[in-house]
């Protein structure tokens, strides 16, 4: 990476005032259309009242970055685990971790879903263990938002105050982990600790609604309000640029994380559905589960590759929502298309 864009990326990881608006000037040859996203965006974002939605685009070709709100923290949910997976393969970079070890799982290991480990274990979860390389950890984390993988591999590389620690080590620095999925998925509802025999979707939510709606919906705004778990639109952007660009792992790291984000199968209908044929998508979604008619947080950021080989980083979330899924799936996706069409 050149020296304008390191200033530029550091900007956005420390002084979050750099990303209203345009960074540099346009280039005459083509390029984003900065002014494009800035009339077209309120009315994405004015469906999507009373909750709140926010946008930040990163252009790696012409160093022009975007945002509706740089201020503005969101909770990460499952987006978290883009970086965990990067923290992990700092870990293997430096030998303090192989992708071929197997890590000792057993139920108090496990975690609110969604996990394939949880529907794989048995019912009762009394006296079983798997052993699961770490590989396959972050793959689940990864690809397909498993909590229970998450968290096995967070704790093996010293828990999310040590995944946090190295975020900030890589100078970005709005972006804080700081529960694993067990603790969080339990905040978020006002419930007791987690304990293994809620480990399937319906026990979960069966336990859940013990829990007296006024109580849940309490839980749910202090949960919007709480900074733990949270990012700004920039700090994600930092993050993706700083992958895109082998600045925070091994380029061989780098590249397996993009190919498992690439093959991510959540968030189908989010930033993907609005992009075009030909072009692809690295990406992590995260969303909590709708109760009370409330959806708190919803996300998904990722890197966009056109079909001419020009990448754009995109950080999309949405907090405190009321609609339906698809109307929600759709800020997203349509985010994308006005993305496409600021293209020169």
């Amino acid at each position: 990476m050149d020296q304008t864009r390191r200033t530029l990326v550091t900007a956005l990881g420390a002084a979050l005032g750099a990303c209203h608006g345009k960074v540099n000037q346009a280039t005459p040859n083509g390029g984003i259309d900065l002014e494009r996203l800035t009339r077209g965006f309120p009315a994405i974002a004015a469906r999507a009242l009373p909750g709140i939605f926010n946008l930040g685009v990163l252009s790696m070709r012409d160093d022009l970055v975007w945002c509706a709100d740089n201020d503005r923290r969101f909770p990460l949910q499952s987006v978290f685990m883009a970086p965990l997976a990067a923290a992990a393969l700092a870990e293997v970079d430096a030998g303090r971790l192989t992708l071929g070890e197997r890590i000792h799982v057993t139920e108090l290991d496990l975690s609110p879903p969604p996990s394939a480990i949880n529907q794989a274990w048995p019912t009762p979860p009394n006296n079983h263990a798997m052993d699961i390389p770490a590989i396959d950890l972050i793959a689940l984390a990864v690809q397909k938002g498993d909590s229970t993988a998450a968290d096995v591999i967070m704790n093996r590389i010293g828990g999310p105050g040590a995944v946090t620690a190295w975020l900030r080590g890589k100078n970005i620095n709005d972006m804080r982990i700081d529960r694993y999925e067990r603790e969080l998925g339990a905040d978020i509802a006002g419930m007791e600790s987690f304990r293994p025999a809620w480990k399937d979707e319906a026990a979960f939510l069966a336990a859940r609604d013990t829990v007296a709606a006024p109580a849940r919906e309490a839980a749910m705004n202090a949960f919007l309000a709480d900074p733990r778990d949270t990012t700004t639109a920039p700090a994600a952007l930092n993050f993706l640029d700083k992958l895109a660009g082998d600045e925070l792992i091994s380029p061989a790291s780098t590249s397996l994380l993009l190919r498992l984000m690439t093959a991510n199968a959540t968030g189908l209908d989010r930033l993907k559905a609005g992009l075009p044929h030909g072009a692809s998508l690295a990406h992590k979604t995260g969303a909590s589960s709708t109760d009370l008619g409330f959806t708190a947080a919803v996300g998904d950021i990722g890197i966009v590759t056109l079909a001419g080989g020009h990448r754009v980083a995109v950080a999309a979330f949405l907090a405190g929502s009321t609609a339906t899924q698809a109307q929600r799936d759709a800020l997203f996706a349509d985010s994308a298309r006005l993305i496409v069409a600021a293209f020169h």
